[in-house]
This record gives C-alpha cells, sequence and structure tokens, in this order.
C-alpha cells in the first residue's frame, strides 16, 4: 500500500491471534439465496467464523432458502418479498430497482423499474423490511449476549438497521460493503436522490466502529469519505467446499461464461472478431470450438454471434440450475470474465472470479484497458491472463488452441497456495481478526 495513503485504510495482519468464544449478530438481507450473488458474502462470514471462535446468528430478509447449513438464520419478510413471492418476481429485477442500475436494454418496463427506484424505493426497495427487523433483532440481542453487530449491504437497509441496534444496546459494529454506496460508480438516480441519500449514508455509518469493503482501491475510496473511520479491505471468496475434484474435461476447446451479460460494457465481441479472425486465417478448426454463455438469454448476442459467421461456434443456454453452472465451470477448457472497460471498474471484482478460481479451470479476462484488481489476481494466482486488448486476446486464444490440440488440454497453472488465500475460510480469518480489534478498541472507549 501507498505509505502516503490515509493510514486508517489498513490491511490485515497475518499474524496468528488466540480467539475466546464470541457471538456476533449478522444482518444481510440476502443470505441462503445462492442465485443471488448478494449471499455468497454473508454466507461465507457465517459458515467460516466458527472456525476462529465466532458464532453467529443471521438476521436476513427472503426470497425462498436453497442451500443451508448450520447456522442460525431468524428470517424477517418485508412487503416486497412478500409480494415477489406471490407474483414469481425474479431477484435481478429487485436488485436492479434497489441500485438503479444502468440497463443495457430500454424496455418501457425498465424505466418503470428506475422510476420505481428513484420515487419509492428509498434507500432501497427492501425499505419495509427495516421496522420489523429492528423489532425481531432486538428481541435477539435481549434474549441472548452478543458481542458485535456486523451488516453487509446491498441493500443498504441493513446498515440502518444494524445503526439502530448498535445504538440501543452499545455494541461495536461492523459495516461491510460489498458495493460502495452514493460513491457507487453505477448509481444512476438523479443528482436530487443522490443528495439526500447521501445525507442518509453518512448519519446511518457515522455510528459504525469500522468499516470494510471488497478491494483496496474501494476501500481507498471509502476512507477519504469517512476519514474519521477505520476502513479494512477484506476481498470476496470462493467456498472452499466448492474446489473442482477433478471433473474429466470437455473433448472441444470450450470456452465457457457464467452470469449475466451488459452489452457495451461487459460485452463478448472483441471475442467473437477475434475468433471469427482466427477461423479465417486457418489456425482455429471451428468444429473444435465452442463458445457457451450459461445465464441470462439475450436475443443481441445472437445476433453478434450470427455478425460475425459464428452461429455454430456460439452456444447460448439461459439460465440454468446453480449445480449445472459449476459443472460447466469445472469441464471448461477456458473460464470467460469480461469486465467493463472504465476507470472506476478498477477496484471492482467480479463475484464470478472467485467461483471459477474454486473450478480450478484457466481464466480468460477481457475488457478492462488496465486489467484493475482482476489483473492483479490473476497475476498473483497464475490462474489465469487478462488480456487488454484484442492482440493479446488473439495471441493468447492461439497460444491455448495449440497447447489444447498438442495435449489434449488447456493446462491449469495456479498456484495453490496463493489461491486459497481468496478462500471464504481466509475471508472470514480477516473479519475475525477486525472484530477482535474492533471491541478492543470499543472497550477502551467505554472506560
Amino acid at each position: 500500500m501507498d505509505k502516503n495513503e490515509s493510514t486508517h485504510i489498513q490491511q490485515i495482519s497475518n499474524k496468528k491471534i488466540s480467539y475466546a468464544m464470541k457471538k456476533a449478530l449478522i444482518i444481510g438481507y440476502y443470505f441462503q439465496q445462492t442465485v443471488s450473488i448478494g449471499s455468497v458474502r454473508v454466507r461465507g462470514i457465517a459458515k467460516y467464523l466458527r472456525d476462529f471462535g465466532w458464532e453467529s446468528t443471521v438476521l436476513s430478509g427472503t426470497l425462498g432458502s436453497d442451500e443451508g447449513f448450520d447456522v442460525e438464520e431468524v428470517i424477517v419478510d418485508d412487503v416486497v418479498t412478500k409480494w415477489s413471492k406471490a407474483f414469481g418476481w425474479e431477484s435481478d429485477i429487485l436488485t436492479r430497482v434497489q441500485t438503479g442500475a444502468p440497463v443495457h436494454k430500454k424496455t418501457v418496463f425498465d424505466h418503470i423499474i428506475r422510476l420505481g427506484g428513484e420515487v419509492v424505493a428509498y434507500p432501497d426497495v427492501n425499505r419495509t423490511w427495516i421496522k420489523p427487523a429492528i423489532a425481531r433483532g432486538r428481541d435477539l440481542l435481549r434474549e441472548g449476549e452478543y458481542d458485535v453487530i456486523i451488516s453487509s449491504s446491498a441493500p443498504f437497509s441493513a446498515h440502518i438497521i444494524a445503526a439502530s441496534l448498535a445504538s440501543e444496546f452499545n455494541l461495536p459494529w461492523l459495516a461491510d460493503l460489498r458495493d460502495l454506496w452514493t460513491q457507487n460508480h453505477y448509481y444512476s438516480y438523479s443528482g436530487i436522490r443522490k443528495f439526500f441519500e447521501r445525507r442518509l449514508e453518512c448519519k446511518t455509518l457515522a455510528g459504525a466502529d469500522v468499516l470494510t469493503t471488497v478491494s483496496l482501491p474501494l476501500a481507498k475510496d471509502l476512507g477519504e469519505f469517512y476519514r474519521d473511520k477505520s476502513v479494512f479491505a477484506i476481498e470476496n471468496g470462493f467456498d472452499p467446499d466448492l474446489l473442482n475434484p477433478g471433473i474429466p474435461l470437455t473433448s472441444k476447446f470450450h470456452i465457457v461464461y457464467t452470469g449475466n451479460i451488459y452489452r457495451g460494457k461487459r460485452d463478448p465481441e472483441p471475442l467473437f472478431r477475434v475468433l471469427r479472425n482466427l477461423i479465417d486465417k486457418r489456425v482455429l478448426d471451428q468444429n473444435q470450438v465452442e463458445v457457451h454463455f450459461f445465464g441470462v438469454e439475450e436475443d443481441w448476442m445472437r445476433k453478434d454471434a450470427k455478425k460475425h459467421r459464428l452461429e455454430e461456434v456460439v452456444k447460448i443456454h439461459g439460465l440454468v440450475p446453480r449445480q449445472i453452472a459449476l459443472t460447466e465451470q469445472r469441464k471448461a477448457q477456458i473460464l470467460l470474465i469480461m469486465t467493463w472497460n472504465d476507470p472506476r471498474e478498477r477496484g471492482v471484482y467480479t463475484g464470478k472470479i472467485f467461483e471459477y478460481l474454486a473450478a480450478r479451470r484457466p481464466i480468460l479476462s477481457i475488457g478492462n484497458t488496465e486489467g484493475g484488481v482482476v489483473k492483479e489476481l490473476l497475476d498473483q494466482t497464475r490462474a489465469g491472463v487478462h488480456c487488454s486488448n484484442e492482440t493479446e486476446l488473439s495471441e493468447y486464444i492461439l497460444w491455448a488452441y495449440r497447447e489444447y490440440m498438442e495435449q489434449g488440454s488447456v493446462q491449469y497453472h495456479g498456484i495453490e497456495a496463493e489461491v486459497m488465500k481468496y478462500s471464504h475460510r481466509e475471508m472470514a480469518r480477516k473479519f475475525a481478526d477486525v472484530l477482535v480489534g474492533m471491541m478492543k478498541e470499543k472497550k477502551q472507549e467505554n472506560l
């Protein structure tokens, strides 16, 4: 870390700490929903904190639990959750409302979503969760002995709940921002809303003892805004229980992508152009190459594939069960990640990259010219490469294809010790270290 950076932006020590059994109340709307990327971090914290002397109770909302493990979960439904169950709304629609995230395809429904987020969903679509969650959290804190409160967003209403409970019970509080709040570069609401929401953010987080986020660049942005707070960067990770046990690979040169696609931002067209060029030069056999997309089905992707005469190469599968997506990752020759070529994206890890690490297959990142934290992670772990332009991408595809033809597969060169630094267990250890330090400081303040 640059010595000129604020000292309150801190990295977690690697020294061993002895842990006495403590208990945390974790407030996170998404928890057991494996289809929601928002649930991954909270699930990892709750699952592995116990290895470091922490029991957890998770206060959550729900869109339907589909995977469980032995941790106490208290579910508080809000109005939107009940409606979503009744009408079968998908979680990505709710996410778009609560974040105001831009969409790649403008429809009347998209404009309705944006208007709903601007006017009604303040501070987020789960606002009706706040009062019942505070009431239920108050019951939990009165009934049991808790040492700390952890809140994780989005939705940001989790922090409003935590702020109320931490103040009432005088407990140390760690506020975890998986994405920044009004500093988020995806924030697309009006300036008027941002003015009022920033005031709400400052008022809410004023009571937090510690702030955490997912990368050093984002921690620096957060620390410049909250100069009186200790800010830590704790990267996301993968569940070590999901490590690839060694599934046989595909017989063809399969490039696999799982997740959403954002046209013009996270866009596969550079890959299509490179593949078309290499096939036309006869250095790639079109009959041996396939690119598989598992996720939301988009008509424009089919049109782009057709434009580049790749209809027989590009396979678009739409949504599939998570277990199928994991299996496809594990048997792929190459796993594809697309980043947005925007300087503000430099500090953003896509959640998918950590899932890919567990698959133990070579990762190909394209998009962002600088590469940012994604490139740094791939360089550190040797789990893959980042190509910042089409020349580099063409060279890598040709090299990987030749290796596939000569050896029967594209070889994986990930350094296990470095990869495991991004496991949920390591993520939980970092949280445990921060919690211990936070409790010590809180105790000193109360003396």
